[in-house]
């Protein structure tokens, strides 16, 4: 993030806040293709005049949990040192500073979808490391462990027995969080070894992704395993890797590692309260994941505030979260700045 200042003359624009370039290019597409103009603000290093105006626009945080993983510890404390300016001069935020708080936080996450009656998993969050072994003899085995500030299944690692987790803990390979806190979990075993990833794009839903965990390692919960290969080829790699005829034929035989689940859309319970409880916390744009039990119950464990596209499950579907994301925000700039787009 170079040094922000104020610029009459700029054209309004969306402006993304974000912690990793890769991400773009297949965003800026949807964007070039409904003449939205996208402007980039990395969260690196550069400054911010607190008593200058900020330029015309709306203004999207896609921060991720994972950007100290990238050289960017400071990424969060950014976002939310601009995203407070942004504010302070009535800027149009989507995903604005409270939703900073809920993407770095496990805690905050599991705190607010309990308190709104969602089912997650039992969890414990230990401080440190010197009470790990006690609290985890509280979670039946076998039982997992994650990070407080995760993505990329940051921490995540699948215990069998107390004593192996003993020696984890002990362990050169022990693996520290980067705000302290670990979290201790039940490992919650879907019906049939995937988790569903829902996308929301201005608070609405836009598809339900099925992600096969079946090739998941037994070192990870097997949410959490297809967590990191969700986000490592649906967001980190560039789309069109693998060719849609593939995709297609993958899909045809059902074998594809990522699918459109037809049997999930806006009038499924689970997808009405979840609109409704982004709308309560302001999250506009959100990819949240569930996994279901053997006997129907769909546990929530992770709230995504960004989005993630997938080439392939896109070539399948007239439903693309990049372009509702694009239109969304194209809306959302008209409104802001009505007389200057």
């Amino acid at each position: 993030m170079t040094d922000i200042r104020p610029d009459a003359g700029a054209a309004p624009a969306v402006y993304v806040l974000h912690d990793n370039p890769d991400w773009i290019p297949p965003l800026r597409e949807a964007f070039d293709e409904l003449g939205v103009p996208l402007v980039e603000w990395v969260l690196e290093e550069g400054s911010v005049d607190l008593a200058g105006e900020p330029p015309q626009g709306v203004f999207w945080s896609r921060l991720s949990a994972s950007s100290h993983t990238r050289d960017r510890a400071h990424a969060k404390d950014y976002a939310r040192a601009v995203l407070r300016w942004l504010e302070s001069h009535g800027r149009r935020t989507v995903n604005g500073s409270s939703v900073v708080e809920i993407e770095v936080s496990k805690v905050v996450q599991y705190s607010l979808l309990r308190a709104a009656g969602f089912t997650v998993p039992h969890t414990v969050a230990v401080f440190g490391r010197a009470d790990l072994k006690r609290r985890a003899r509280e979670l039946p085995v076998p039982f997992i462990t994650k990070h407080n500030q995760g993505g990329k299944g940051l921490g995540v690692r699948r215990f069998d027995s107390y004593d192996a987790f003993d020696r984890y803990v002990d362990s050169a390979e022990f693996e520290e969080a980067s705000d302290g806190i670990t979290l201790l979990q039940e490992f919650v075993e879907s019906a049939d070894q995937s988790i569903t990833r829902a996308e929301f794009a201005g608070g609405a839903f836009v598809y339900a992704v099925r992600v096969d965990t079946s090739a998941g390692s037994f070192e990870l919960c097997p949410a959490d395993a297809c967590q990191v290969d969700f986000s490592a080829q649906a967001v980190c790699a560039v789309p069109g890797s693998e060719s849609t005829q593939d995709a297609q034929a993958a899909a045809a035989a059902g074998t594809a590692a990522f699918r459109e689940r037809l049997d999930i859309d806006a009038t499924d319970p689970l997808i009405r309260r979840l609109e409704a409880f982004l709308a309560a916390h302001r999250i506009e744009i959100a990819g949240v994941e569930f996994i279901e039990k053997a006997d129907g119950t769909r546990v929530v464990y992770d709230v995504n505030t960004n989005t993630n596209y997938n080439s392939d499950v896109e070539a399948l579907t007239n439903r693309s979260p990049r372009l509702a994301l694009a239109r969304f925000l194209g809306a959302e700039l008209a409104k802001a700045a009505p007389a200057l787009v």
